[in-house]
């Protein structure tokens, strides 16, 4: 067992560009509605050294072994496991996710790992790649077939359906959405269960390469099949379609938010996972930058259903001094707390360049202790993956909520 098999995310080091310069964030001016650029132009930032060291053996407690021992079965902990160590409580939370995800959906294991590899290419994530590279390689997919994994959707050799997994893979990175066209060839091959474990095998590892990029966690050190950098990095995708009006899976009958009631169409109890949500129960920020973070992804990502459950009746942004108009302006506007703007600079450098710079995570750890500097990267990482598969699969929002705000200037 390896790296990422064994466990979900995640951890002081240098930043290192080995491949581009991390972009500075899009400016606006006060008042004007935008997001920032879509990620994917440029092959994102690889730190060399992590931000949170993982946690040595000679530091663990009776709780840090009974947690390698309940979700490790062979005891090993890896760079992964000993970061995540750190703040222990996470631990129970997200392994029933991170589990059905790369072991036990619905997916056969080829397609599994092809989505999986390509969102670790997309993302420039050496650590997912370099756990999943040899299991592939174990189901048959081959060094050549690798190759085409990191050349894309486009390159000759593909099965056509694999090709279409692949476009899904790119278009939720870059579009945090899917096309019609896409959608519809998946549909064609793919049942309801098969359908949203294909969305949620990108979001997920979406997020886990977004927390393993900002913080810096290393591939381990016996890792030999890492992702190959000779491939010149390329995402093209078709233009972002209008959001849907109507959802491609419909929620259940029943109480409960839309949300829940579309997940429940699955067989697996996958929403038991804490994971999927980072749930206020877990998360140790302050509740005001826990729906700072989750607002400005849901805004990045023009995710309505996200934006209106947590301006309305799961965040009631409002109650906690936050302006959902000023959210969406972003970190350029009028009078926000200085420390508030380095929480939105975070949520869009994770959503534009998926990592966070090195200044802006200076910023944070100067208040920041260890385990808000995880819950905070979690928090929009994981918002991000929401975003995503809610946009992909078209959960509406109710009758009477207030909707987001229209996009202006650009």
């Amino acid at each position: 067992m390896g790296l990422i098999t064994k466990l979900p995310l995640l951890f002081t080091g240098i930043a290192f560009s080995v491949l581009a310069p991390i972009r500075m964030a899009a400016q606006t001016r006060d008042g004007d509605l935008v997001v920032p650029d879509r990620p994917g132009p440029v092959r994102p930032v690889r730190l060399l050294k992590p931000r949170i060291l993982p946690l040595p053996e000679s530091q663990w407690t009776d709780v840090h072994r009974k947690l390698v021992a309940k979700h490790l079965p062979d005891g090993r902990a890896g760079n992964a496991v000993k970061t995540l160590l750190n703040v222990p409580e996470l631990v129970d939370g997200m392994m029933p996710m991170q589990n059905y995800i790369a072991r036990d959906s619905s997916l056969s294991p080829r397609h599994r790992e092809i989505l999986i590899l390509r969102t670790a290419w997309l993302l420039n994530n050496d650590c997912v790649w370099s756990e999943h590279a040899p299991i592939a390689r174990r189901l048959g997919i081959t060094s050549g077939e690798l190759q085409r994994i990191a050349q894309g959707p486009d390159q000759r050799g593909w099965d056509p359906f694999e090709a279409t997994l692949l476009r899904l893979a790119d278009q939720l990175f870059r579009n945090s959405s899917v096309t019609n066209e896409t959608w519809k060839a998946l549909a064609a091959n793919y049942d309801i269960d098969r359908l949203m474990d294909a969305v949620l095998t990108v979001t997920h590892f979406t997020t886990v390469s977004l927390v393993f990029n900002a913080l810096g966690v290393q591939p381990d050190a016996d890792a030999k099949d890492l992702m190959p950098t000779a491939i010149p990095y390329r995402v093209a995708v078709p233009e972002r379609e209008p959001p849907l009006t109507v959802a491609r899976i419909l929620p259940l009958e029943g109480p409960g938010i839309a949300f829940g009631r579309t997940f429940r169409q699955k067989r697996t109890e996958l929403l038991g996972s804490k994971d999927f949500y980072h749930s206020k129960q877990q998360s140790k920020l302050d509740p005001r930058h826990r729906e700072l973070l989750i607002l400005r992804t849901g805004w990045n990502c023009q995710s309505e259903y996200e934006w209106v459950q947590h301006v309305g009746k799961i965040g009631r942004a409002r109650e906690m001094g936050l302006d959902p108009l000023k959210i969406a302006a972003g970190p350029a506007a009028s009078g926000w707390d200085p420390f508030e703007v380095v929480l939105l600079n975070a949520a869009d450098e994770l959503y534009r360049d998926s990592i966070i710079s090195d200044r802006t995570w200076n910023a944070m750890a100067a208040r920041f202790d260890t385990t808000l500097l995880i819950d905070a990267t979690i928090s929009a990482a994981n918002y991000r993956a929401n975003a995503m598969a809610l946009n992909a699969i078209g959960v509406q929002i109710d009758p009477g909520d207030e909707r987001m705000p229209a996009l202006r200037r650009r």
